[in-house]
């Protein structure tokens, strides 16, 4: 069987002299990158929600950096471990979906007396 675009030519590029064979354009940029601005990679955080509810709460009140990544912290922690022990009540009763009754044991699960009480009313 005869297959005419198996003769086909690639397109052109001129080849670095590197073995990795990257192409690059004849004035010697890389064709990949070419024209391309480089962005910061994005880290997630909930700094501006703490910072709001800081506002809130105390108007006149500022945080540091190193408060703020604290806080930060913390809010990973809580998270992580009232997912984890929704995650499992959820398998216990062999439901494949969280629902907000998990996610509200496990708030009462997890966090101390009054605040499970004052969390679960909000």
């Amino acid at each position: 069987f005869f297959n005419p675009l198996f003769f086909q030519t690639p397109p052109t590029f001129i080849m670095s002299g590197k073995k990795t064979g990257t192409p690059v354009s004849k004035k010697g940029k890389s064709v990949k990158n070419a024209g391309t601005k480089r962005t910061k990679k994005r880290v997630e955080s909930y700094s501006t929600y703490i910072y709001r509810v800081l506002k809130q709460v105390h108007p006149d009140t500022g945080i540091s950096k190193s408060g703020m990544a604290v806080m930060n912290s913390f809010i990973n922690d809580v998270f992580g471990r009232v997912t984890a022990e929704a995650g499992n009540l959820a398998r216990y009763n062999d439901r494949k979906t969280l629902s907000s009754r998990e996610v509200q044991t496990a708030i009462r699960l997890v966090l101390p007396g009054e605040l499970a009480k004052h969390a679960v009313s909000e």
